[in-house]
């Protein structure tokens, strides 16, 4: 896109030949005090959420992460039946650990470690990091953040022989990483961006909406695009890492 001859950046045209996933937690299964299954026969998405009009296309699920874990002390319920079906289902699947600020990446590491599953032919790793600005201070802020984040990732790329992916939104990258060349060199990235431009980063997949349909799961479900089509997905899926 280009704005008054200005290069803005990328915004990305969803078509049948894109390739399409989600990511889910205990939220897919849990609406107050009711229980919901996924009907695992039945998953295609129908809407890729708000803005992102379709043309009344619907798409396959190709690929699908779960949450695993968050800090030392939140298992996810469902994880393991979860990975389970999609596997079963023949998806690709991964597994995510949310990040926190209150404890320390070693211990976050082991945590995740000991209660997710990364097999062979399991998409990498995610380390899914979300903080307020008001955390990363509290921590000594940016160089601090990274040197945690660099820990977990190299942590868990040694104990399961992948390497992580980083989860994080634009303005996380723009306001955050400017010192962290190093992260952004060697991590793919998987951003959190409802609107249209992509930063300097190995980007492999884009979150484009948290308001996706998907049929067999109850509610809105995060509607994720694999930056690429059908030959680099193939390699992604061969290597796991997108260059």
């Amino acid at each position: 896109e280009w704005k008054k001859g200005r290069f803005m950046g990328e915004r990305l045209k969803y078509t049948s030949e894109r390739i399409y996933g989600i990511d889910i937690s205990r939220h897919q299964h849990e609406k107050g005090r009711k229980r919901y299954a996924i009907t695992w026969r039945h998953l295609r998405i129908l809407s890729l959420g708000k803005n992102h009009p379709t043309d009344g296309q619907t798409f396959p699920i190709s690929f699908i992460y779960i949450k695993a874990t968050q800090r030392t002390t939140i298992v996810n319920r469902y994880f393991r039946q979860d990975y389970t079906q999609a596997r079963k289902h023949g998806m690709h699947v991964g597994a995510y650990h949310f990040f926190s600020l209150s404890t320390t990446p070693q211990a976050q590491a082991a945590y995740f470690l000991k209660h997710a599953i990364v097999a062979k032919g399991d998409f990498p790793p995610v380390l899914d990091v979300e903080p307020s600005e008001s955390q990363i201070a509290s921590i000594g802020g940016d160089k601090e953040l990274m040197r945690r984040i660099r820990i977990w990732m190299q942590i868990v790329e040694h104990r399961t022989g992948k390497k992580p992916i980083l989860y994080v939104n634009q303005n996380f990258i723009f306001n955050h990483m400017k010192d962290a060349a190093d992260i952004k060199q060697k991590y793919n990235v998987w951003i959190a961006r409802y609107g249209a431009y992509k930063p300097d980063v190995k980007l492999a997949y884009w979150q484009l909406s948290s308001t996706g349909r998907v049929k067999g799961i109850m509610g809105d479900v995060d509607i994720n695009v694999f930056n690429g089509y059908q030959g680099q997905f193939s390699e992604f899926v061969h290597t796991g890492f997108h260059r």
